[in-house]
């Protein structure tokens, strides 16, 4: 696959946050799933971060902590385990195979931002916080709903290095549901939407792939279909190309927001 890294000439392996610091030309390797399926000039070395030893999936009080490095693999499998069903639906969202899921990570997914990153409709569906090693030394914590910034695009700087994804433990006690949609059968999805219903009632819908960005709304009971309609309606951040239209988006995502509704009731 590193044939089409024709610029590359340097590897190592980070196994400490001082690693960690870029030089010119060198980017971060996670899976490698996306960053060798495309010729990359600019990219003239790679810092891989299997060799810092984080454990894929950890519990943390109740709630969950998901390494950037953990695979879509190992991530599946704690889901069956722990009966987290999100978890496998949305890796099925993906425009991959079983096989790609041994190598593409969690962490890598959410930071490439595709409108279309199904780690992102899982990760916003339950309200996950990121944690991020910053080049200074330090850290920072925002929203993985924060991160895309655009189809493709993510607001991370320069150096800054997705450490995991913190799942509060609040958010695991609810019920989940996915639905997506796309112009093809087995093509990128066109919208997902993705929902949690807590035990209070109170009740997140997330639509993404139809939207360049994540947009979400809250709702403080279960919402009826006509306000869960009008609300998606609402939402702004639709877009077109080859594989739908705004107004298809923005029609099929209130479809599927109802089965969602559904699905949570």
């Amino acid at each position: 696959m590193i044939v089409d890294l024709t610029a590359v000439t340097s590897y190592r392996r980070a196994a400490s946050r001082a690693d960690l610091a870029l030089t010119p030309g060198e980017e971060i390797l996670g899976g490698g799933t996306w960053l060798f399926s495309e010729a990359n000039p600019h990219v003239t070395g790679l810092v891989d971060l299997q060799a810092m030893g984080w454990a894929p999936i950890e519990p943390q009080g109740g709630g969950l902590r998901i390494a950037a490095t953990c695979t879509i693999a190992e991530l599946v499998a704690y889901g069956e385990a722990a009966n987290i069903p999100l978890f496998g639906e949305a890796a099925n969202a993906l425009l991959a195979s079983f096989k790609i899921w041994h190598t593409a990570t969690v962490g890598g997914n959410i930071a490439r931002s595709y409108a279309a990153a199904a780690m992102v409709s899982m990760a916003v569906a339950f309200d996950a916080e990121a944690l991020i090693y910053t080049p200074d030394g330090g850290e920072r914590r925002t929203s993985v709903a924060a991160i895309p910034a655009g189809n493709g695009e993510n607001t991370l700087a320069r150096g800054e290095v997705i450490r995991a994804m913190d799942i509060p433990a609040a958010a695991l006690r609810g019920r989940t549901a996915l639905a997506k949609e796309a112009l093809a059968e087995h093509g990128r999805s066109g919208a997902v939407v993705t929902g949690r219903r807590d035990p209070d009632g109170s009740t997140l819908v997330a639509v993404t792939a139809a939207t360049l960005t994540p947009r979400l709304v809250r709702f403080s009971a279960p919402p009826g279909a006509d306000e869960l309609r009008a609300a998606v309606a609402g939402l702004g951040g639709w877009y077109t190309d080859p594989l739908g239209s705004a107004d298809w988006r923005r029609s099929v995502s209130q479809v599927l927001a109802e089965r969602v509704r559904k699905a949570l009731a």
